[in-house]
Formats: C-alpha cells, structure tokens, sequence
C-alpha cells in the first residue's frame, strides 16, 4: 500500500533517475534525471551525476509535476469523523496530489481570517502536501452577508466559493466577484438552481423512476452556470466552474471563453467515467451533487476535455462517516471521496482509451490548476518548487476502499479494474510518499 513519509525524514538533496519526464510548460517530454535541492528544483538533463541523500529509480516510470486539486472537502474543522487535515493530506499524498484547497464548508464555516489561519497552520505543522484554503462568499455560507473576503486573502486563501450551494442573491454575488477582482482571487462556483433541485437526489431520468426517487433536471446547473458567466462577465473577475456535469455546461463554457469572459471549468473523474446508467444500487455510494448525468452528458464531458474546453480535473472529494453514507439515497448525504482514485480513473477512462494524451493529463491536473490560482506551480523547471509526482502508467490493479488513507471510504468505483500507479509524491523537496 505505500508509506507516508514525515518531515522526521527530510533529505537535502534528491536525485530522481532515468524517470519520463512530462512537462507541457517546458515542453519536456522524454527520459531525463531530476536533481532537487532544499525543496527546489535545480537541474532536468541527462544523466546527471552527483552525490545525493536519496535517490529514486524512476526507469519506465512517469515523472509530472505534482498534481493539483481545487476542490476537496477536509470537513476540518468541525467535522473531524468523516475527515481531518491530517488524513485528507495523506489521502492526497497517495493520490500524487501535492496541493489541495479544501472548500469552505467546514464547521465553524472558513469565513474569516481566524480559520483560514486554522487550515494553514494545522497542514504546515503536518508537512505532508501544501493545503491552500478556500474562503466562503458570505458569512455562514447563509448567503445574506458578504464575508471578510480581503481579511481571508491576507490570512492565506486563494479564491472564494460558497460551494455547496450556491449564492442565489445576484446582487450579493456581484458584488463579491467584484471584490474578488480586486483582490486578485478567482471565484470558484457550485452552480445549482436551488428552487429547482425540488427534492431531487438523482438525475431525472429511468434510474430515478425505476429507484421511486425525485430527479435533478440539468437546467438546476445550466441556469446558475449562465448566469453566473455574465456575472463574471460583468464583474471581471476570473470564474471557475466547479464539477461540470452536463453537456449544455460544455457548451456554456465554449460560449464564454468565445465572448472573451476569463473563465476555467473543472470535471470530476465520476462525472466523466460513469452515468446514471451505470448506477447498480440505491446507495449513498452513488449520491453526489451534481448527480451521475446521461451518458450523453457524460460523452459530452469527455469530448470537452479533449478539445481543451474544460480545463481542469478535480476530485471533489467528500469523504462521509459509514454510517451515514450506507443508506439509501434519499437519506445518504451527497458526495464520495476522489483522491485516492482520480490519477487511476484517469488513466483507465481517458488515456488509455485515447480520449486525452499523457500531456494533457499534467495540463488538467496539474498546471491548468496552478494557473487558475495563480501560483507558482505545475512544471518541473529549473527554479520551481520541487512539487513532483512519479507514476506508473501500466501497472494494473483494482481499487480497494480498506486500504484508502482517507477515513471516507464512500466511493462507487471498490473493485474496479485500472490501470496506473502513483508510486512516489515529492513536496516542497520531501518524498512524502512512496508505494515501493
């Protein structure tokens, strides 16, 4: 299963060997060494020979800049059974993840500058992957009043979001976006039409009917998301679309990007690799927000990923206590965990096949994401922090819920054939995990 490696086993000097290294900002796409130094990159090239406190052997092995996660759910804190820091951190550290940014919707809510200082000092006293926060539009997440957005920017957050469910005021929401644009941070948007969802716990279509279950229409996520693009548009802000799930979103996102709207847009690995039609259980496993759509809708993602309209892979993790997820969906909560999955999900249903190519994949995953922050991450350059993960690309195995990190094990994809291996996660210079 592989090791979490602590700070206790910092090394100053790491050589990473005969590695494939997969950059689309250097276009670099061949076998070369990688030397790191206090926690930054310092050389690529061909065999590089030095002395070095550790060296990994990455023959046939893939070597990509760290992967980037814009969406997960800590559920700390507040919520620490389903989740915590720690566990989550180690669950992304599995998954190659080497930065995440947990949502807001935490308890107490992350509005303020007291608990995105919280979030900070709790992951950097652990050391395992970079945490950066993600602040709440409003205070509470109660959609009345605008939080204290430049408060949170300056205790460390990266964008805003009310994810969840989304700001139904269109004055409030503005005004925010327009704060965002001044403040420099992108807004993170949960698109749903809450008078419209009327109950719903599934995609309206045969699997509702055939389970007695109300049904989610795609308009519940097609009318916030136009909406929200000529908010944006308005406001001139950066807009990010969080789990995309339905084909008229595809378009939504092609639209705006024509009209000149500064907009980015996300998939999640179970809205491209399964569709209502796939779900063989009334189970909480199968309840998330926005719904598993048709298998149009699902093509549909795919394609907009493969002709670069949608930008970004996340994973929307949302991990859940046992208890409360192994019910049927209408009593279950939304969501299922994603980091331990994603890479894998990735490979088996859009590389392999074709759909996107290896280079794409790091664009999705890892420097798409560091654009949308814009931060200084996602290529392995010399100069760039050493945020790096190592894969196998052809070791097949099968997802295993009890050996997940994380404490949530709510996943629809136990027992399912993949291929691919996330066999080494380096942060800030530290392996921080190794599978070998």
């Amino acid at each position: 299963m592989g090791k979490i490696i602590t700070e206790d086993e910092e090394v100053m000097k790491l050589l990473i060997k005969n590695g494939h290294v997969l950059d689309p900002v250097t276009n670099v796409n061949e076998v070369m060494d990688v030397l790191v130094e206090d926690e930054m990159i310092v050389a690529v090239d061909k065999n590089i020979a030095c002395e070095a406190d550790q060296v990994l052997d990455a023959t046939n092995q893939y070597v990509m800049p760290g992967f980037i996660d814009l969406h997960v759910h800590l559920r700390d804190p507040g919520l620490e059974y389903k989740e915590t820091i720690e566990t989550g951190a180690k669950a992304a550290a599995r998954g190659g993840f080497t930065t995440i940014c947990p949502m807001p919707n935490t308890k107490p809510v992350t509005d303020c500058a007291e608990v995105v200082r919280y979030v900070i000092d709790k992951s950097k006293e652990l050391g395992i992957v970079n945490i950066l926060p993600v602040g709440a539009v409003t205070i509470g997440q109660e959609g009345t009043t605008l939080a204290d957005l430049e408060g949170m920017k300056e205790a460390g957050i990266v964008a805003i979001s009310e994810d969840g469910k989304s700001v139904m005021s269109t004055d409030l929401y503005i005004k925010a976006m327009q704060e965002a644009k001044k403040l420099n941070l992108p807004v993170l948007a949960h698109c749903e039409d809450k008078p419209l969802v009327r109950g719903g716990v599934i995609n309206a279509g045969k699997k509702a009917e055939e389970y007695g279950l109300n049904g989610i229409t795609n308009a519940v996520e097609d009318v916030i998301t136009a909406r929200d693009i000529f908010m944006a548009k308005e406001a001139g802000c950066h807009l990010h679309l969080c789990h995309c799930s339905t084909e008229d979103s595809v378009r939504l996102v092609k639209m705006a990007k024509e009209m000149g709207v500064s907009i980015s847009a996300e998939v999640c690995p179970h809205h491209f690799a399964l569709a209502d039609e796939d779900i063989t259980k009334n189970h909480g496993d199968f309840k998330m927000n926005p719904p598993l759509r048709s298998k149009k809708d699902m093509l549909a993602l795919q394609q907009g990923l493969k002709e670069e309209i949608m930008d970004v892979i996340a994973t929307d993790h949302a991990p859940h206590g046992e208890e409360e997820n192994n019910q049927t969906m209408d009593k279950a909560p939304f969501g299922i965990v994603g980091l331990e999955t994603a890479f894998q999900l990735t490979m088996t249903e859009l590389v392999k096949p074709g759909i996107i190519t290896p280079m794409q994949m790091v664009e999705k995953l890892s420097v798409n994401p560091a654009k949308v922050l814009g931060i200084n991450k996602g290529s392995i350059g010399a100069g760039m922090p050493a945020d790096i993960t190592i894969a196998d690309f052809n070791k097949e195995t099968k997802i295993d819920k009890a050996t997940f990190l994380s404490k949530g094990r709510n996943t629809p994809f136990d027992g399912k054939q993949v291929v691919g291996e996330v066999t080494a996660t380096i942060c800030n210079g530290n392996v921080v995990y190794n599978a070998r």
